[in-house]
């Protein structure tokens, strides 16, 4: 298929204020008069843009209580708690392991796992 085969749709400026009132009164989702009259989306949103009908746009509401802030920020401590607590442990296994590989070469073992190996331990 060619660029030049492509028909160009042309709509009424009656026909789309239709569309919108038919989005507007909740009759009809975006979805559903795509499917019926056959348009895409971005053409129902370029004719919202047009007419400045930014309310029928979709958009995210987030209606929280303060039930619902006041336990997303003790989640929120919480996280920070435990991100400071793994880095903790982090770093003591850090140390662990450092001081195991400075007290196998003082005492003449080729690797750590062999001085574990001679003290009991799982290497």
């Amino acid at each position: 298929m060619y660029k030049n085969d492509q028909v160009t749709r042309r709509y009424s400026e009656g026909f789309k204020l239709k569309i919108l009132a038919e989005l507007s009164t909740g009759k009809y989702s975006k979805r559903q008069l795509c499917l019926i009259y056959g348009l895409r989306a971005s053409t129902i949103n370029g004719w919202i843009k047009k007419y400045d009908r930014k309310e029928l746009m979709n958009t995210r509401i987030m209606v929280e209580n303060q039930d619902e802030i006041s336990r997303i920020k003790a989640l929120q401590k919480e996280i920070e708690q435990l991100k400071k607590l793994l880095l903790k442990k982090d770093l003591e296994l850090l140390v662990n392991d450092s001081y195991l590989e400075v007290m196998a070469e003082e005492l003449g073992y080729k690797n750590v796992a062999e001085l574990k190996k001679k003290l009991g331990t799982k290497p």
